[in-house]
């Protein structure tokens, strides 16, 4: 998309984070490079390193270049140095903060299989292999941010609220609804409505919602019973619909369809301005030692291209690049398997990646040149 101009702020945050996010970068400006899209790239801290540096896990100036931007990149927060800190000092009191601040109440994480992958997946290649399920993620509702919440006066007693209105179950309802009109038309809506009432509420929503899209199917499923499909028979799932803690814990389960968190990236989107990050954690065990894995964060940056950017094209040039460095026998090590592989570090993994995106791009002008 020639000519266009897009400010992305973008949070590195704590351990790996500013390794992968850097990756991600990288391939952001081979894709303007080759469209004519500018970038503007304004880097802001978050997390951990934004506690030490100018004590807060949010600062001020973080979340207006933030509010300010088109689209906000992240890396990831946390560390076990900051875990003793009060609960507003947190690195994910941070990103709590933030999402909540720009308003994305829909979490997208999606989660395939191609073969090349099916031998890294702890399940087995035919229960794998095809695999394709996005997960929304209702993210601004439920336990995480429903009040009234915290500690008995004497610390013997903790509560948390899990409570929805029906308008927030309706929106996101109809962001799993549209997804699935342009993916192959099913949309599973997962609660546990035999013992909680606000499930009950959520599946009659969701069922009033559906009945916009005739051409959609529609099943509901409990939370537990969930759990169970998706590693033994995925492939029955299309888009799968849910509330914030459900959806927490089913789509990092997902992600035993690939092999490793590492791959899988997520984008936040509904509000003011959306949100691109890579699922997995800020894994301070391996930062600094260029092990961590970037391509979810260069998938991050591929999202980051279809929904904030207008460029599905170009978004479907990272996604084919990734495919095509894993297709060569490329990997980190995270995504073990008992076939010969070429071992890479993070930078080479998006030195790959980089390259493989260049050589899209050359092969796709080189044939409208002819």
């Amino acid at each position: 998309m020639a000519n266009q101009q897009l400010t992305v702020a973008v949070l590195p945050g704590d351990g790996i984070g500013p390794e992968v996010t850097r990756e991600a970068v990288r391939a952001l400006k081979i894709v303007a490079e080759y469209t004519g899209c500018t970038f503007r790239l304004d880097e802001h801290p978050i997390g951990g390193c934004a506690v030490e540096q100018l004590g807060s896990p949010l600062p001020r100036t973080t979340l207006d270049a933030c509010l300010a931007s088109d689209a906000v990149l992240l890396g990831a927060v946390g560390g076990p140095q900051w875990d003793d800190l009060p609960r507003s000092q947190r690195p994910e009191t941070g990103l709590l903060q933030l999402r909540a601040a720009l308003g994305g109440f829909a979490n997208l994480r999606p989660a395939s299989c191609s073969p090349v992958l099916a031998d890294c997946s702890p399940l087995r290649r035919e229960v794998v292999s095809g695999a394709d399920v996005l997960v929304v993620r209702e993210l601004l509702g439920g336990l995480y941010f429903s009040e009234p919440r915290g500690f008995s006066a004497d610390s013997q007693e903790a509560s948390n609220t899990m409570r929805y209105r029906a308008h927030e179950i309706e929106r996101i309802a109809r962001i799993a609804f549209d997804l699935a009109s342009g993916r192959r038309r099913k949309v599973t809506s997962v609660d546990k409505a035999n013992v909680l009432e606000v499930s009950q509420l959520w599946r009659q929503t969701v069922q009033r919602v559906g009945r916009d899209y005739p051409e959609v199917a529609l099943d509901h499923v409990y939370v537990d019973a969930c759990a169970m499909h998706l590693v033994t028979n995925p492939k029955r799932f299309d888009v799968i619909v849910t509330e914030n803690l459900f959806g927490d814990v089913l789509s990092d389960e997902a992600a035993a369809l690939t092999g490793s968190l590492g791959i899988l990236p997520s984008a936040t989107v509904g509000g003011q301005v959306n949100l691109y990050e890579p699922i997995h954690g800020s894994a301070p065990d391996i930062a600094g030692r260029d092990v961590a894995n970037p391509l979810g964060a260069i998938a991050s940056a591929a999202m980051l291209l279809r929904y904030s950017a207008g460029m599905p094209e170009a978004a479907q040039n990272v996604d084919a690049a990734i495919e095509m460095v894993l297709e060569a026998g490329h990997r980190t090590r995270d995504l073990s398997s008992g076939i010969p592989a070429h071992k890479v570090g993070t930078r080479e993994m998006g030195t790959l990646v980089a390259n493989a995106i260049t050589d899209i791009y050359e092969r796709q002008f080189a044939y409208h040149a002819v």
